[in-house]
């Protein structure tokens, strides 16, 4: 038997399909960014808070060169990015996964437009990319704090602490 194709895999959009999809997106139109390489607590949680702040969520998956570019380790990301993206389309919270291989998305926020920019409390707002333009465009920066003590990168040095002790 074959089976179809999950209809969360729709939700993935090359970049330059955006303007079409974009318009069938209702609005407010949230968008955020990141490599999101091994999904965790903290992820889905932002992801969710950040939904909440409008009608629809776009995400803006860092390219897997482009997480190379980040000096997170030469085997980072673990996650490629096609499986990045699809991991990141199955949630109930994101509207759309495309993607930027730039260093920052300054591009992609450009075209998109959204009308709330958010990120992680890494983050202040003066510091996240694109908030000037949104600001100016009337829209809101959202700065979201963590609520969970979790990273990919505590993920991975307790992983490789325990490799070879099973």
């Amino acid at each position: 038997m074959v089976y179809p194709s999950p209809s969360f895999e729709d939700k993935i959009c090359p970049p330059e399909q955006l303007a079409e999809r974009l318009a069938a997106l209702p609005r407010p139109l949230v968008f955020t960014n990141g490599c999101f390489d091994i999904l965790h607590r903290g992820h889905v949680t932002y992801l969710a808070q950040a939904r909440a702040l409008g009608a629809s969520l776009v995400l803006g998956l860092n390219t897997d060169a482009s997480v190379k570019r980040q000096g997170k380790g030469d085997d980072r990301p673990i996650n490629n990015e096609l499986n990045r993206a699809a991991v990141l389309a199955a949630l109930e919270s994101v509207s759309l996964v495309t993607w930027f291989d730039a260093d920052t998305p300054a591009e992609l926020i450009e075209l998109i437009k959204p009308d709330v920019l958010v990120k992680g409390g890494d983050w202040t707002v003066d510091k996240i990319v694109g908030s000037g333009e949104t600001l100016a465009r009337g829209g809101q920066v959202h700065s979201i704090p963590f609520l969970f003590d979790t990273s990919t990168t505590k993920t991975l040095l307790k992983i490789r602490a325990n490799e070879g002790k099973a």
